[in-house]
């Protein structure tokens, strides 16, 4: 079977965007037809400032939604990053193999870094070389396949460069790996801003659909969504991103094609109403999984030390011969005290 890693960053509330763009396609797709690992990067929170606190509450809540998004610890491996020192040891290794203009092209790490120095913080190192770090993500695993949004693909072909570059130096060591894209609704739009992502990482706002908003917040944030000039409905991604926005969003709750959908629709009260029942309903199952495991802590820690062991017993024999490969010393096994373990 195809290996498939995906992984979800506790930088903030996870939101409508992330489970119709990335997380609902993991639980009825890929753990069904993959080798499938989906992990709480929770390293990749520490590249701006941040409470430790509150990262790790938002760990554990995001550990949790994906399992009530319906992941499966018998299907797939789910885990959380820093629980498996793997990612760290390969992460120093491909910053050898990286170069400094590759990381200072990553058109994330400019707008980040730009947004800091206008905010007036200091850039941390981390930002920086944090998608070395997602390349050792990938690359620790094996994995064939990484599905990803527009936004991510630049790191997905820089995990590959790398790949290619220490295999062609130091031996065939890693699987390269191609970046997938899921369909329709792969990238949903802020509800008040459809120029911008549905970002979890923007604290509040009226325009982010939450995973654990309640059904009448729901509603209203739906109803409030900017629309466009005009009155007829139709989709169009170009000129009428607020519309397309919505029946994007509606047809990926429904099953439905966006272009169709707009035929069924005189008014945009009409076709917010529905997107909004439409969302609230999809939403539903899975806030009612989320309070079950929320009052049976002890089932989620269960699933995250199992999930660490097994991608730990995945990543180590890769991480190993790349540390062979490249020219480190191996460990000298004293087997006297090894008997005595």
């Amino acid at each position: 079977m195809t290996r498939v890693f995906s992984g979800v960053k506790p930088t903030g509330h996870l939101t409508l965007g992330n489970y119709l763009g990335a997380m609902r396609r993991w639980a009825d797709v890929d753990q069904h037809e993959a080798d499938a690992l989906f992990c709480v990067v929770d390293l990749h929170a520490l590249t701006v400032d941040h409470d430790p606190a509150r990262v790790r509450r938002l760990s554990r809540q995001a550990a949790t939604l994906l399992l009530a998004s319906g992941l499966d610890p018998e299907l797939c491996t789910v885990f959380v990053q820093s629980h498996v020192d793997e990612h760290a040891r390969l992460s120093y290794l491909l910053e050898c193999v990286a170069t400094d203009g590759e990381m200072r092209r990553m058109i994330q790490y400019k707008e980040k870094a730009a947004r800091e120095q206008r905010r007036g913080g200091s850039v941390r190192l981390s930002l920086l070389t944090y998608p070395v770090l997602m390349a050792a993500d990938i690359l620790a695993y094996g994995a064939g396949e990484v599905p990803v949004g527009d936004d991510q693909r630049q790191h997905v072909e820089l995990a590959r460069d790398l790949a290619v570059r220490f295999n062609q130096r130091y031996g065939h060591t890693f699987v390269v790996p191609r970046a997938t894209r899921p369909g329709v609704a792969a990238r949903v739009m802020n509800l008040q801003d459809p120029a911008s992502k549905m970002g979890k990482s923007d604290d509040v706002g009226p325009g982010i659909v939450y995973l654990l908003d309640e059904p009448d917040v729901v509603r209203k944030k739906v109803m409030r969504a900017v629309t466009d000039s005009g009155r007829e409905v139709v989709y169009d991604r170009e000129t009428r991103p607020g519309l397309a926005n919505l029946l994007e969003i509606l047809a990926a709750c429904t099953g439905g094609e966006p272009e169709e959908l707009s035929r069924a629709y005189a008014s945009y009260g009409d076709l917010k109403k529905d997107t909004a029942e439409a969302v609230v309903e999809t939403l539903r199952p899975l806030r009612e999984r989320h309070r079950e495991f929320c009052a049976d802590p002890s089932y989620v820690e269960g699933v995250l030390a199992a999930g660490a062991e097994k991608a730990r017993a995945m990543a180590r024999p890769v991480v190993d011969a790349a540390y062979r490969a490249i020219g480190l010393l191996p460990p000298v096994v004293d087997p006297v005290l090894n008997a005595a373990r």
